[in-house]
């Protein structure tokens, strides 16, 4: 069964790839679609296994891989408790992403790569999760690089695009380089890669220490800080998280898949899977714990200001992906994963609900040219809200029940940096229910101020308004790509200045293979918090339902739950607190924002230049790569080189061939001459020899 899962979207990839153009779009979509949705339904059968019938973990090996002296890896896939949570996670995502971009993508020329790209994506991101030890992790760790690569760039007449993708690969580079770096280490120190092996011996080298550059520096301590590089890469932790935002040059499909369930997932995950060896290291702990803490703060502070409905959608999940890095770090390895679990439904549906709202609006993502959409789109409305709900931890939603165990685990913990980082998740919680709502009443509320939008001018322009009413979509795949600078340009929209009225535009709901999967992940993002919170931190339950697959702290998971009362209402408080705020800014007093904006100008640019991160590393890193990159192909390559190889070789064979050719004028006497000044220059060499 294990086999098959994870080998069918490799197989329906190569085959749409490869024979897209003879097998036609709609046989590719068909293919790998089903595929998907194979793969998901058998996800589900294993992943009840765990669940229900409390089956055991097994591995089951393929073939040797590579035998080098001590170096032994076996390719094997390695299914337990925690494999288990991650298929269905991936499966059941990129299936609803495959069927939601039937209708997204359905005017895109080049459909049959596009769903082979995304089916590439899940096989790379399952063979990393079944990973039975560190080389065959860092296989799928890589291949996600690619595929993503592929799926950000995928509109690559696009120069935003090529930049991004550009962008997303380099920066995880950086974060891969730290990781391979990080299995190079365990395999000096334990001899082995394999995953079972390694955490098996974590206690004897416990405490163990080296010398370097006259300090004594503990191994295991060593050891995670550079495998949670890697995590820092691919999950767009603090310092390595610029490429994230970015990526939304992508198709929204892909920013769905990229961003809810699957990469950006990986480095929890890979902290989780070796969850043992971090905690035998309380430095480590405290080090994932104030990342994970300050980049949720970090993000959720940029997301206030966001205009483009994707990237305020980014910015969450790089938050909340910092809630399961300091989850992690204060020890509740099965609050990470469950929040990690439920920000999959909820997320997925923010991000394909937001593709609905864009298809609306014919590809404008600024939520400036937005309002009043709840009557035209009810349906994206509703799921929207839903997903809104779960996001900021609404009572009974699926992030009610995550994001609390994540606070009320760090506060139980009560170390200094899980304490730290329960203070800044409480803030975050606050920050994150107000711009969540920010996005929902800038969208669906208030007069339209459709007509201020460029897409739409142009949409009128191109088709009149009987032609949007009906066919909106049909520029699907050119509009938004011809006009996706303006789209994306969000800081330079100011100028634009929003009008209302509808100018005859009419938004329209999405196809129905849109709407479904908002739907399931609807229900995902109201329900999945309930059902499961007991499995994944009960005190006892929670030990039982992972069975070693992670480190499961039992007393820590039975102290979260006797916390204070103000500890427990706090997520909520803040909540509340988080939607009066919004709905003041901007139903009540919409003028507020922008008198703050004014008020506190220096505050607004810091946050609408993202912490100035980019321009930091543009001065730093990119201009002074760019300048060594000169100074090396210029005067090395060119002037240096170039001038006394290939160039100057080639130069004095011209030129001596231009001496040559004067020689050669074909006439007898001339060719008499040489002979007889060749003659005369041996025999004088013979002659002054022999004196």
């Amino acid at each position: 069964m294990i086999p098959v899962l994870v080998f069918t979207p490799l197989v329906t990839a190569l085959l749409a790839g490869l024979g897209g153009r003879a097998m036609g779009a709609t046989a590719a979509k068909g293919l790998t679609t089903a595929g998907l949705f194979l793969s998901a339904a058998l996800s589900w059968v294993i992943f009840s296994q765990f669940w229900l019938e409390g089956a055991q973990g097994y591995t089951v090996p393929l073939l040797d891989w590579i035998r080098s002296g001590d170096l032994v890896v076996q390719w094997a896939l390695k299914v337990d408790t925690l494999t288990a949570v991650m298929l269905v996670v991936i499966t059941s995502v990129s299936a609803l992403v495959h069927l939601y971009s039937w209708g997204y993508m359905e005017e895109d020329p080049s459909q049959s790569r596009f769903f082979a790209y995304l089916s590439l994506f899940t096989f790379a991101m399952l063979m990393l999760v079944t990973a039975d030890n560190l080389v065959q992790m860092f296989f799928g760790w890589e291949g996600v690089g690619l595929a993503s690569y592929l799926l950000i760039g995928f509109w690559y007449y696009k120069p935003s695009a090529n930049a991004a993708a550009m962008k997303a690969f380099v920066v995880n580079r950086v974060g891969d380089f730290g990781f391979s770096l990080g299995i190079f280490a365990t395999f000096l120190v334990f001899g082995t890669v394999s995953l079972d092996a390694i955490l098996a011996a974590v206690p004897q080298h416990a405490g163990q220490g080296f010398s370097f550059l006259g300090a004594r520096v503990d191994v295991m301590t060593t050891l995670c800080l550079l495998l949670f590089v890697g995590a820092m890469g691919k999950s767009a932790q603090l310092g390595l998280h610029t490429w994230l935002p970015d990526a939304m040059e992508g198709p929204t499909p892909v920013s769905a898949l990229i961003h809810a369930a699957t990469m950006v997932t990986a480095g929890v995950f890979m902290v989780c899977r070796l969850s043992p060896m971090f905690e035998a290291s309380v430095t480590a702990q405290a080090v994932v714990t104030c990342v994970g803490a300050v980049t949720a703060l970090f993000a959720a502070s940029v997301a206030l200001v966001q205009t483009d409905i994707k990237r305020v959608i980014a910015y969450s999940t790089c938050s909340q992906l910092g809630y399961m890095f300091f989850a992690a770090g204060s020890g509740a390895y099965g609050a990470a994963m469950f929040h990690l679990f439920t920000h999959a439904f909820f997320k997925a549906l923010l991000f394909l609900g937001a593709g609905a709202v864009i298809h609306a609006m014919h590809h404008e993502q600024d939520m400036r040219f937005y309002g009043g959409l709840r009557k035209h789109i009810p349906i994206t409305f509703a799921m929207m809200t839903i997903g809104t709900l779960a996001l900021t931890g609404f009572f009974f939603t699926a992030g009610y029940y995550s994001k609390d165990a994540i606070l009320e685990a760090a506060f139980a913990n009560g170390s200094d940096h899980a304490r730290f980082a329960f203070f800044v998740g409480a803030l975050v919680a606050l920050l994150t229910s107000f711009y969540s709502w920010r996005l929902v009443f800038l969208t669906f509320y208030g007069a339209p101020r459709w007509a201020g939008s460029e897409h739409i001018q142009h949409a009128m322009h191109a088709h009149g308004d009987h032609a949007h009413g009906d066919h909106g979509h049909d520029e699907h795949g050119h509009d938004e790509h011809a006009h996706n600078d303006h789209a994306h340009g969000h800081d330079d929209h100011g100028h634009h200045a929003p009008s209302t009225g509808t100018a005859g535009y009419h938004p329209h709901e999405a196809p129905w293979s849109m709407l479904v999967p908002l739907f399931v992940l609807g229900v995902g993002a109201l329900g999945a918090g309930w059902l499961w919170h007991e499995n994944f931190v009960g005190a006892h339950e929670g030990g039982e339902f992972w069975r070693g697959s992670l480190a499961f702290r039992e007393p820590l998971m039975e102290a979260m739950h006797h916390v204070p009362a103000w500890v427990i209402w706090t997520p909520s408080i803040a909540f509340f607190l988080g939607l009066a705020g919004a709905a003041y800014a901007y139903l009540l007093r919409p003028n507020v924002p922008a008198a703050w904006a004014k008020t506190l100008s220096w505050a607004y640019d810091f946050l609408t230049h993202k912490w100035y991160f980019d321009e930091l590393y543009g001065l730093v890193f990119v201009r002074g790569s760019m300048a060594l990159g000169r100074l090396f192909w210029v005067r090395g390559d060119q002037r240096t080189i170039d001038r006394f190889g290939p160039d100057g070789a080639a130069a004095v064979v011209a030129a001596g061939s231009v001496a040559a050719r004067r020689f050669q004028s074909g006439y007898v006497y001339s060719y008499a001459l040489v002979m007889l000044v060749g003659l005369a220059a041996g025999a004088g060499w013979f002659l002054r020899g022999g004196l």
